[in-house]
């Protein structure tokens, strides 16, 4: 055999040896991959959000907040500080009940049937209500334009051991003052033509009533009765005896002791003014017994 016949054996030895080294050791290689991990996979849920919203919804107020007020659970104390948007809502209330005073709000507090009530009231939901009507009150809102229930229910939503306001507001319809008729009309005209007058001894502010100035007084409650947005002024006067400054104390007096009187009759004392004149406007001479005795008097009109 020729030198170039053995130099082409040996490439083609050399390329059959090449190839089966490399299908024997290269093209059974296998390419690992990271194992997959077939434990489940821990996700984090974030907690739901508890919403119980703060709402105040009556005619000419509708208020809604997202927070509320909280009470720890078993306690009967407002959780405090309540929220920003809690305190915008009460003092929204606020101006609302100065423009409507005839407005009555019932508020009505829960407790679960799990909690414990150590408070001296029924339940713990009134004493819930009567302290979300004290932190009113220590917020400037009147406290006789609202009433207290409570009522105890099977759950209600927490947050871990809160209660998310447990309490709710109902708004009460306002009495529509009867229109004043010419009958109501021709009594004030009786009752301020002819004023109900109360005349007091020297020093004194106390009297007895005559029959015709009880009868004037049965007038002034029949009036104030119908009329609901009718008020009385009790004006208290004095003779020119004495200093002047103790006389005006006198007259306020008389009139204070008017006032007193008229509530006792069934006119609600918030529906009477009072004022003092004291000595300065007699209706007689204060240089006779007689026109003492007259300046020595109240004077009680329908506004």
């Amino acid at each position: 055999m020729s030198k170039k016949a053995l130099y082409l054996l040996g490439i083609a030895i050399t390329i059959i040896l090449g190839t089966f080294l490399y299908v024997k050791f290269c093209c059974n290689c296998t390419i690992k991959t990271p194992a997959v991990d077939t434990e489940k996979v821990s996700v984090v849920v974030a907690e739901e959000t508890v919403i119980v919203p703060f709402i105040l919804n009556g005619s000419g107020i509708d208020y809604h907040s997202n927070d509320n007020i909280k009470f720890l659970k078993n306690s009967f104390a407002v959780v405090l500080p309540v929220s920003d948007s809690v305190a915008i809502g009460i003092e929204n209330l606020k101006t609302f009940l100065v423009a409507n005073p005839k407005q009555k709000i019932t508020i009505t507090g829960y407790a679960t049937s799990d909690e414990t009530n150590s408070t001296t009231f029924e339940n713990l939901g009134l004493a819930r209500a009567n302290d979300i009507k004290k932190y009113f009150v220590s917020k400037g809102l009147s406290a006789s334009q609202f009433n207290t229930k409570g009522e105890i229910v099977d759950t209600w939503k927490t947050s871990k051991d809160t209660l998310l306001g447990p309490a709710d507001y109902k708004f009460e319809a306002m009495e529509a003052s009867p229109a004043v008729t010419d009958e109501w009309v021709i009594l004030k005209d009786k009752i301020n033509g002819d004023p109900l007058i109360l005349h007091f001894s020297t020093n004194k502010s106390s009297n007895n009533l005559s029959d015709a100035e009880k009868q004037k007084v049965a007038d002034l409650v029949k009036y104030m009765e119908h009329v609901k947005d009718a008020v009385i002024l009790a004006v208290g006067h004095s003779d020119n005896v004495g200093n002047r400054d103790s006389n005006v104390v006198l007259g306020q007096k008389r009139a204070e002791f008017s006032k007193n009187y008229l509530s006792k009759k069934g006119i609600d004392g918030s529906r009477i003014t009072t004022d003092s004149k004291g000595p300065d406007e007699p209706i007689g001479e204060n240089t006779t017994a007689e026109g003492k005795a007259n300046n020595r008097r109240t004077v009680i009109t329908i506004k």
